[in-house]
This record gives structure tokens, C-alpha cells and sequence, in this order.
């Protein structure tokens, strides 16, 4: 028995010394996963059509999105969303825009994914609060259930995960983070 711990010591071992492995793969499933999701969902949220002052501009979608209850009481004009409400899809789009791009270049890697986890949970109690998604075991949404499909809890809990992840061992060798560091440690 001790020849066997002695094994699987020496194998894991060479495992914990791979370094780069867990961050690399973390960058690499962000990217499949959930960069696309939030790209569309940052351009869904900025009038990129109305010329260069629509990059500042929020869509229709933004305010519905965003603020529901508030779009429905305007029946969604934008011309009716206050300044805040404006700064905050603006400024929401832009963040599901580029911290995701950072994330999958490996630029500013920590830093983004602590924007990211702060978006998640933003995301997630405008998803509760605001649209009235149910959490709990009624709602097959609760942890240490059966099921591993809901659209809260469960997978919400994989994305900040990921982001952890990142944020605690940074983007990997396979990253802009990296280049910059060596080139600022040669300089």
C-alpha cells in the first residue's frame, strides 16, 4: 500500500508543478463559453448603428434589459431613460464588451475578472430583482439539489469559478500579461 501512495504522490506532484495548466484552460473555456454570450449582449446594449455618437448611445434593449419595470412604464423609449439609467446601460454594455476581450487576450487578466464577478452579480440579482426569476427549490434553482441545470445559482456558481480562478492565479504563460511582464522585468 505504501508503494501505491508513493505513486500517486510522485504523479501528482509533477501535476502541482504545472502551473500554467489552470489558468490557460480557464482563459480557453471563458473563451467558448461565455465570451460570445457577453460580446452580443454588450453590442445588443450600444447603438454602434447611429454613427460614433451611438457608441455612447443605449439601445432600446439596454433599457429593457436592464431596467424592465421602468422601460415598460415608458413603453420603452429611450428618450425617457433619466441620465443615470443611461451612464449605467452605456457603461454596461461597454463592461460585457471589453472585460471579456481582456480576459481572453490576457491583458489586465485579474483586474478583469474582478470586474467580471462584479458584473455576475449585478447580472444576477437585476435577473432576480428586477425580472423576477425565481430562486429555490421550487424554482429547480437551489444548491445541494439533484439537478444541475439552473440558470442561477448553479451556473452563475461555474462562471465566478472560472473568474476566481483567474483572478488568484492570473491569465498564464499564453498571455499579453506575460509578454508585458518580461518585457518590463528586461527593461
Amino acid at each position: 500500500m505504501t508503494h501505491i501512495f508513493s505513486i500517486y504522490r510522485s504523479l501528482t506532484a509533477t501535476l502541482e508543478r504545472q502551473d500554467w495548466l489552470v489558468p490557460t484552460l480557464a482563459r480557453i473555456i471563458f473563451a467558448g463559453v461565455l465570451f460570445y454570450y457577453f460580446w452580443q449582449s454588450g453590442v445588443s446594449k450600444i447603438a454602434f448603428d447611429q454613427g460614433i455618437g451611438g457608441w455612447l448611445t443605449p439601445t432600446d434593449g439596454a433599457f429593457a434589459q436592464i431596467f424592465p419595470k421602468a422601460a415598460e412604464a415608458v413603453l420603452y423609449d429611450v428618450d425617457q431613460m433619466t441620465f443615470l439609467q443611461k451612464v449605467i446601460a452605456v457603461a454596461g454594455g461597454w463592461a460585457e464588451i471589453l472585460l471579456p476581450l481582456l480576459i481572453v487576450v490576457g491583458l489586465m487578466t485579474r483586474l478583469a475578472a474582478i470586474g467580471m464577478i462584479g458584473f455576475v452579480i449585478v447580472q444576477s440579482l437585476t435577473d432576480v430583482f428586477a425580472h423576477g426569476v425565481k430562486l429555490g427549490m421550487a424554482a429547480n434553482d437551489a444548491w445541494f439539489d439533484r439537478y444541475s441545470d439552473g440558470l442561477l445559482m448553479d451556473q452563475r456558481a461555474f462562471w465566478l469559478f472560472l473568474l476566481i480562478v483567474l483572478v488568484i492565479q492570473g491569465a498564464g504563460p499564453l498571455s499579453l500579461d506575460r509578454v508585458l511582464v518580461r518585457r518590463t522585468t528586461t527593461a
